[in-house]
């Protein structure tokens, strides 16, 4: 078996341009990063899809989904995608949310977009209704929570309750003078957008374009790769 697997880079795919190109932006600094023949690949939205560029890719492939919760699209669709198109001979990796590079971004955002020590903080995700993901976006909650010492909430932007502005409106209620919104998201786009209108004090950017993430991926792939018998 050749020792270099392609990297098959999976993301969501949105409409918005400038989170496009942090995908390709992503792909390319992962290429850079791993020494490895890398492509990129849309799970929804946009072309080319998961399944179209894995059926153009000869040899063994790694498929690491950049996403940070293990939902549908991980659990199911990607791996049927590459299924349908004759390659479920791939080895695909985990989300990326449990690697500790990913929350190493999101304390960073948050504190470049002006959190304080006091305020108190919302984790805003896509979110989910698949309980296996909901668990580890609440991990992740745990994880933000001790890592600055003090109570995270979960927000959910497009998919379950309580919603960002439903937590900051809770949060105002209870008396806080200032709320901060942690992005968990790695791109730009509609749910980023969404975030604005939330009416929190201090809303940080998302996770990407930062080198750490593309990290994150490599190291997904080289232990996948490693693991692939020879």
């Amino acid at each position: 078996m050749n020792r270099h697997p392609t990297l098959l880079l999976a993301v969501h795919g949105t409409r918005d341009p400038h989170g496009t190109a942090v995908a390709h932006s992503l792909a390319l600094r992962v290429a850079e990063v791993t020494h490895r023949p890398t492509r990129l690949a849309f799970a929804d939205v946009l072309a080319p899809s998961v399944g179209d560029v894995a059926a153009t890719i000869p040899g063994p492939l790694v498929a690491v989904p950049a996403f940070l919760a293990s939902g549908y699209h991980v659990r199911t669709d990607i791996p049927r995608q590459l299924a349908l198109a004759g390659r479920a001979d791939a080895v695909i990796t985990p989300a990326l949310g449990d690697h500790p590079a990913v929350l190493d971004t999101a304390v960073r955002r948050l504190v470049q977009a002006g959190h304080r020590p006091g305020d108190a903080v919302v984790l805003a995700c896509a979110g989910t209704f698949d309980p296996h993901a909901r668990a580890e976006l609440d991990q992740a909650r745990a994880r933000m929570s001790q890592r600055l010492g003090a109570p995270v909430s979960l927000g959910f932007i497009a998919t379950g309750h309580p919603t960002p502005a439903q937590q900051v409106r809770r949060l105002r209620s209870q008396g806080h003078p200032r709320v901060a919104l942690a992005s968990w998201l790695l791109a730009p786009g509609l749910f980023h957008d969404r975030l604005a209108g939330a009416g929190a004090d201090v809303v940080a950017r998302p996770l990407c374009p930062d080198p750490a993430i593309a990290h994150a991926v490599a190291a997904r792939y080289h232990q996948a790769a490693i693991a692939q018998p020879a």
